[in-house]
């Protein structure tokens, strides 16, 4: 299991980034054999009963992972990912200008907390999840916990 060795206070991003960076790296090693994975679901109150198999859970934990570790791809190329083909330009154009309007009457400190305890937020779950895989991977392969 990997340790964080960088110190931060607590409630800082870089702490909640490294938390789950270190989940995922430990993760990945526990998990073995990621197919096992498939088709098993959190059942459990609170979990994600009827959601995606930790399968894809997995590979989804990894994903975001190698984002938050490598950062994101630039905002072009981004863009033609999400876009997903040329049909759906002129509507992200009108999307666009709309969202611009509104980020323009919003103020940047106002848009820097919103997104920041999003992202904060966001991270501390998808770090639970991690937690979760590994946990419920552990129980699938008989594996002390």
């Amino acid at each position: 299991m990997q340790v964080l060795t960088k110190r931060y206070p607590k409630n800082c991003l870089l702490t909640v980034i490294d938390r789950y960076s270190a989940a995922v790296h430990n993760m990945e090693q526990v998990v073995m054999l990621p197919s096992l994975l498939q088709d098993a679901q959190l059942s459990a109150p609170g979990r994600w009963a009827g959601g995606p198999d930790l399968y894809n859970c997995f590979t989804m934990l990894k994903a975001i992972c190698v984002d938050v570790d490598h950062g994101l791809l630039p905002r072009e190329e981004w863009q033609v990912k999400m876009a997903g083909g040329e049909g759906n330009e002129a509507e992200n154009d009108d999307t666009q200008a709309t969202d611009g309007e509104v980020l323009r009457q919003l103020d940047l400190e106002a848009q820097f907390h919103l997104h920041f305890s999003s992202l904060h937020h966001i991270l501390t779950h998808l770090t639970l999840k991690a937690q979760e895989v590994t946990k419920i991977y552990q129980e699938i392969t008989g594996q002390a916990i």
